[in-house]
């Protein structure tokens, strides 16, 4: 096989965006439309790759990492301009490349892959990718000979009344012969109406080489979508959402309402897990198998272990074991780590915790900055109380302890294993094993009192 280049165009601001954050990273699922594109070119054994980058170019190499290598296009002249920005890395070098738009987040590793084999099969020097579009107005057009060969490609703004009747479309996805592409670069003019170089341009120099150029026309037209403004964006998601819950319908996930469940691109889920509505999936979130998440319940980025069960809650950057019951109206914070049969009620808030195996907060509790042990009961209204205004203090709650009601435990303390706390009682030193701790004002009946006040008024 020969080597394998992809070159992405990232470089355009996207005015029509309206917007402070540059096109191609406005988020689809929860990721970034050039991540998309990336991340399924990487899955084409692609010996280089590199980003085309302009607007924004330091938030786009950040995102992308070492996935890429990057050049930059300091001036948006045009898509021919933009690839001749790789002649550096890439001029000179026998292969095929692959060119495609970092603002087309929908399309798959499976089209570009199909789109090499018809450029390799043909011994093309071009290879384009088309779609039929009911309305192609905006797009490139592809004009065909009578053997049906493409002959070329026309810009919308430059075609005639005939052309623009055309429904085949330049998807803005091709495959040149890398020697030759760089070649017909340095041939493009920018001679038409908007004064720019024209990647398709390539294909007419090529043609009057003599050269074989093809095309392979995807069945879906919704892939090669290109987003360029906010409907475009929005459109986007809801093909992209479709697919995504589709699958893991396919994998054995029970969605009970797809159109009110939003699950991002990286999430994964375990058979016979059942999704009920309004709940939302993001990030790099790992859900186990036979669990119940929702209804209503926002969950990112975290590990959740089989047989769990997340009703009308919030969970963030944490990891949670098996058979673990959180909510209805509990809120997971960061850094957090719940082991497995863990009872989190409603109304409780865990921060930067860790919680035992078999331990519980059944209702109206603030867990923060704590390492919580086996088997721990905490009581209504118990909070840890970690904050001095300046500084935030660890609580050790050790196995098998139980804090009574409306208990304040101020950090840092340690509860000892086995031990109770009265409740009502506010905890400022360490509590031995095994001990009863209280930690209140003993109760005093004042006889007549009412009366006797009744009497000043």
């Amino acid at each position: 096989m020969s080597s394998r280049y992809a070159i992405i165009l990232a470089a355009g601001q996207g005015t029509r965006m309206k917007s402070k954050l540059y096109k191609v990273l406005h988020p689809v699922c929860g990721k970034p439309m050039v991540q998309h594109v990336v991340d399924q070119v990487s899955q084409l054994n692609i010996d280089e790759m590199v980003t085309i980058i302009g607007h924004g170019a330091e938030k786009v190499k950040a995102q992308l990492g070492n996935l890429s290598q990057y050049a930059l296009q300091e001036s948006q002249l045009g898509t021919a301009h933009a690839v001749i920005q790789a002649k550096e890395m890439l001029a000179g070098k026998p292969g095929v490349t692959l060119v495609v738009c970092g603002d087309t987040p929908l399309i798959q590793a499976e089209t570009m892959e199909a789109l090499f084999k018809q450029h390799q099969d043909a011994n093309a020097k071009v290879t384009v990718l088309t779609a039929e579009a009911v309305d192609p107005t905006g797009y490139g057009r592809i004009v065909r000979n009578n053997e049906g060969f493409v002959e070329k490609i026309v810009e919308h703004k430059d075609a005639t009344v005939e052309e623009r009747s055309i429904k085949e479309i330049n998807t803005g996805t091709y495959c040149f012969d890398n020697l030759a592409l760089f070649q017909a670069l340095e041939q493009v003019s920018n001679d038409n109406v908007q004064g720019e170089y024209y990647l398709p341009d390539v294909i007419e120099i090529l043609k009057k080489q003599g050269e074989i150029v093809t095309a392979f026309q995807t069945t879906e037209f919704e892939e090669t979508l290109g987003v360029n403004d906010r409907i475009a964006l929005s459109e986007a998601e809801r093909i992209m959402k479709i697919r995504i819950n589709e699958t893991h319908m396919r994998n054995g996930v029970t969605l009970i309402d797809p159109q009110t469940t939003y699950i991002g691109s990286d999430v994964a889920i375990g058979q016979d897990t059942v999704i009920y509505p309004g709940t939302v999936l993001l990030g790099k979130t790992t859900i186990g198998s036979d669990c119940i998440i929702g209804p209503n319940s926002e969950i990112k980025d975290c590990q959740i272990g089989d047989e769990t069960t997340i009703r009308h809650s919030v969970a963030h950057d944490s990891s949670i074991g098996r058979a673990v019951n959180i909510g209805p109206f509990a809120h997971i914070r960061p850094a957090s780590d719940i082991h497995d049969d863990v009872k989190i009620g409603n109304f409780v808030e865990i921060k930067k915790a860790v919680f035992g195996q078999g331990s519980k907060a059944s209702h109206l509790s603030y867990i923060g900055d704590a390492e919580v042990g086996k088997d721990v009961n905490i009581g209504c209204g118990s909070i840890t109380v970690n904050y001095d205004g300046k500084n935030k203090f660890l609580t050790k709650i050790e196995d098998n302890v139980f804090v009574g009601c409306n208990s304040n435990l101020v950090a840092p303390v340690t509860i000892g294993k086995g031990s109770y706390v009265a409740a009502g009682s506010t905890i400022t030193s360490d509590v031995p094993e095994d001990a009863l701790s209280i930690a209140r004002a003993r109760q005093v009946n004042k006889e007549n009192y009412v009366q006797k006040l009744n009497q000043k008024k």
